[in-house]
This record gives structure tokens, C-alpha cells and sequence, in this order.
């Protein structure tokens, strides 16, 4: 009797033994499977996080519609503001006004970009932003460089299209500038004999920079193959569009925010088939009066073929030397601007 009671004992420790290992290596696998799907859960939750993320990011639609009233300025000709998507996240216009000193590092005649050393030309520039942040307190000031990489030329060159291509160590150089005062930067192309779709392609390691964007001259955009400087350029809608395209499809590919396209106007045939143009979230357009004169001459200019024609967003360029070329004329101030209906909100100097 003891001999069975012993066995039977032994037999129950056994079972014990052997259900305590199976329990625990069931739990230790349920556990595993916990820790799986709590891991998988923090991925998701991840995910959602990075979704939650892109929300965030989305645009200020409120503010937009504000600081786009803000531009109107009170235009009562039914023209402004223009009907156009919404910009991608990220938009610089119209949450900030641009301002820009323009030119070459060839040249001393070309802009101010060029004409001074650098360390004056940058603090020449930081004093401009300064008075029209103080001029509209509203509007945030963006500093730009905005730099011409081709250049219209007199004689036909190696490929006879009267164009120049800028090496890009000098485009570099002013990557370097805009650094310091943590500017924007445009390249500015003039085809003359050339076409936009053999320059941009050509410029694209820079153009899907997050802070390069592009101007486009038509006055020097010679159709009829006529050497630039004889007669005045033009662009088609179908020119500004292929334009846009081109850098709407960067923005895409590199997840960029929307580019900034500055269309360069100072007569209506520089520009054909104006209501042809495309907005797009991607692309904000600017049409930059490029005239210079009296400010009586470039008021009438920027009524007649910039506030006249919208397409959705203005500039306005200030020459330091052409524009008081006439006796008794002179610099147009920030507070000049702003009287403006619409306002600009891109700002050139030359």
C-alpha cells in the first residue's frame, strides 16, 4: 500500500513538473505574440503618428484667404483676387512678402546682385527687408537672391543661340550668400535663340532644391530669331506652362514644397494668351512688372499689364539707377507699393 501510495505520489509530481514547463513555455510564447503585436501596434500608432504629422503640416487655409485679402487691398475691379487652388504646405506667398536683389556675379551693370562686394550687397539687402518689414507689419519678410544663371548676349556664341550659360560654381556662390541671411534664391533664365525645354533640364540639380525656385524673362525670349536687345521678347502661355510643369513635376518627385515661377512684363505682347495660364498647388505664379522709369511711368505699366491681365500672384522691380535716370524722379519707397491695388508681393531690386 505504501509502495502505491509512493508511486502515485511520484506520478502526480511528474504531471506537475511537466504541465509547469508546458504552461510556461505557452506563456512565454503568448507573451512573444504580446510584444509582437504590442510592436506592431507602436508601428501602426507610428504610422498614424507620421499621418498625424502630414495633417499638421497641411496648409493655414484661414490665414491664406486673410493674407490674400490682405494683397487685394481693396481692388473693387472684380480682377483680384484670381480663383486658384490652394498651394501645397509649405507655400511661401502670401504668408511672407519677397524681397529680392537681382543680377549677375559677371557683371556690375546687370543689378545689384553683381555691382557690390559681398559683404555690402548682403547688408544693403538686410536694410531693404528691414524697411518693408517696417512699412507693413502684417506681412513677414522673405530675403531672396535672385541671380541670372542665363544670360541674353549680343554675339551668337559656340551654339549660335546668343545665350550664356553661368558655370556653376558661380550659382553656387550665391547659394553660399543666401545662406548668411537665410534667403531664398531664383535663377533667372533668357533664352534668346534658346528654348526654356533645353535650359531648365539643365538646371535641375539646383531647381529641386527646397529653397531655389526660377524667373523666366520674355524680353528676351526671341521668336523670330531676331539677336536679343533688338526687339522685345515674348513668352506664350504654353511657354509658362511648360514651366510650371516642369517644376511642378520636381515638386513631386522630391516631396519639395511648391516653387515660386516669376514671369518677367512690361508690355502686353511679352506675354500671349495670359487666361491660357495654369495655376497649380505645386507652382506659384508672379507676375513681375519689369519696367523701369518715373513712378508715375511704372504705376501705369503695372496697372495696364500686370493688375489688368491677373494670373495669380504680382511683383514689382525697383531700378536704384535707371529709375531716377529722369530729372526730378526717383526711388519708389515700400509705402508707394503698398497703395497699390493689388499689392505686390514679390519686391525686385535692381
Amino acid at each position: 500500500m505504501k509502495r502505491s501510495v509512493i508511486l502515485t505520489l511520484v506520478i502526480a509530481v511528474l504531471v506537475s513538473v511537466f504541465l509547469y514547463a508546458f504552461m510556461t513555455r505557452r506563456n512565454s510564447g503568448s507573451v512573444q505574440a504580446a510584444e509582437l503585436a504590442k510592436n506592431d501596434t507602436i508601428g501602426s500608432s507610428n504610422a498614424s503618428a507620421a499621418e498625424a504629422g502630414k495633417v499638421m503640416l497641411s496648409l493655414d487655409t484661414v490665414t491664406y484667404d486673410q493674407k490674400i485679402q490682405h494683397l487685394v487691398n481693396g481692388d473693387s475691379t472684380g480682377r483680384w483676387p484670381v480663383k486658384s487652388p490652394y498651394p501645397l504646405a509649405g507655400a511661401v506667398l502670401p504668408f511672407k512678402r519677397v524681397v529680392a536683389f537681382y543680377g549677375n556675379l559677371y557683371s556690375k551693370q546687370m543689378g545689384i546682385l553683381g555691382e557690390l562686394p559681398r559683404a555690402q550687397m548682403l547688408e544693403k539687402l538686410k536694410g531693404e527687408v528691414k524697411q518693408w518689414e517696417a512699412a507693413d507689419t502684417t506681412m513677414e519678410v522673405q530675403p531672396a537672391l535672385h541671380y541670372i544663371a542665363v544670360t541674353a548676349q549680343g554675339s551668337p556664341g559656340k551654339g549660335g543661340k546668343y545665350r550664356l550659360r553661368m558655370p556653376f560654381h558661380q550659382i553656387d556662390s550665391v547659394l553660399s550668400m543666401a545662406k548668411e541671411l537665410d534667403a531664398i534664391v531664383f535663377l533667372d533664365v533668357q533664352v534668346a535663340l534658346s528654348t526654356l525645354q533645353d535650359e531648365l533640364p539643365l538646371l535641375e540639380k539646383y531647381l529641386a532644391m527646397p529653397n531655389v525656385h526660377l524667373g523666366i524673362d520674355p524680353e528676351f525670349s526671341m521668336k523670330g530669331g531676331q539677336a536679343p536687345g533688338k526687339v522685345i521678347g515674348s513668352f506664350d502661355a504654353a511657354d509658362i506652362n511648360y514651366a510650371s510643369d516642369y517644376l511642378a513635376k520636381l515638386v513631386k518627385e522630391n516631396n519639395l514644397p511648391p516653387k515660386i515661377l516669376v514671369v518677367h512684363r512690361f508690355t502686353q505682347p511679352m506675354v500671349t494668351n495670359y487666361k491660357q495660364i495654369k495655376t497649380r498647388p505645386e507652382v506659384q505664379l508672379v507676375v513681375h512688372m519689369d519696367g523701369w522709369g518715373e513712378p508715375a511711368k511704372k504705376i501705369t505699366t503695372y496697372k495696364m499689364f500686370v493688375a489688368k491681365e491677373p494670373v495669380q500672384f504680382t511683383g514689382f522691380k525697383l531700378f536704384y539707377k535707371n529709375d531716377i535716370r529722369k530729372e526730378n524722379s526717383r526711388l519708389m519707397t515700400p509705402a508707394d507699393l503698398l497703395r497699390l491695388k493689388p499689392q505686390p508681393v514679390y519686391i525686385q531690386y535692381q
